[in-house]
């Protein structure tokens, strides 16, 4: 099984483990067990799947919604109202609009619309630690050399195309249902990772975003932002060795 099949899997896995024993799951729960990357994209998931559980809960139908469909049912004589003009259909729509707003509000605030900086680091260093790495084409190539050479400084513009670097090879993965590419390089002996995934469209974004470093199981990251991609390079080289590329 892979991951994206697993994931396909786990998508109706409901949060709290009440779907644990169900047979259909058994090989995807495997293959979140033995697999991190996985592991940590299912653990966002659940979380994010009882966070919006949670806030649906707390949502109250109208006080009164009860009471007018009762009363509707009740209604008799004079000439019948068309079925969508009945106070009781009236209070049950506006009822339903309520909770359709609520939780649409609360879906967009829980999705986001781009990978976010500190979970695409975050990634990049459990991808760096446990991931199969690899990726060619002509592009991944000249990219490649771009940024081996000592003069490159990352956070000064890299040539990206990312369609190019996609379709020739590049290495793809999903990171919070956006493609995210790496591109594995050396400079002076030491290897680096660099990981870039698209910005939304968004016509005030910054050109520039300033760095930001991250540490975990002997692994340095250090991620920003330009107006079109945003970036993660990782390495097992000291925090200092990363801070020299940008």
């Amino acid at each position: 099984m892979t991951n994206d099949e697993a994931k396909f899997l786990l998508n109706a896995y409901r949060p709290g483990g009440r779907d644990a024993s169900e047979p259909a799951f058994a090989s995807a729960l495997q293959q979140a067990k033995s697999d991190p990357v996985l592991a940590a994209w299912f653990a966002r998931e659940q979380a994010h799947g009882a966070a919006v559980a949670a806030k649906l809960r707390e949502i109250a139908p109208p006080a009164a919604l009860r009471d007018a469909i009762l009363a509707g049912a009740r209604a008799s004589g004079g000439a019948p109202l068309r079925r969508w003009t009945q106070p009781a259909w009236l209070a049950a729509a506006a009822g339903l609009v309520v909770l359709l707003s609520v939780a649409a509000l609360v879906w967009r605030r829980a999705v986001p619309t781009q990978v976010d900086a500190q979970a695409l680091a975050e990634f990049a260093i459990e991808d760096t630690a446990h991931g199969r790495h690899g990726g060619h084409g002509a592009a991944t190539s000249a990219l490649q050399a771009k940024l081996s050479q000592p003069a490159t400084r990352l956070m000064s513009g890299l040539p990206v195309d990312f369609a190019a670097l996609k379709s020739t090879g590049c290495r793809t993965l999903r990171v919070a249902g956006r493609d995210v590419l790496e591109v594995c390089f050396a400079r002076d002996g030491t290897e680096f990772h660099l990981y870039v995934a698209q910005r939304a469209g968004d016509a005030h974004a910054a050109e520039q975003v300033g760095s930001a470093f991250m540490s975990k199981g002997g692994l340095c990251c250090a991620s920003w932002e330009d107006a079109t991609h945003q970036f993660a390079v990782v390495s097992g080289a000291s925090l200092e060795a990363v801070r020299r590329l940008l």
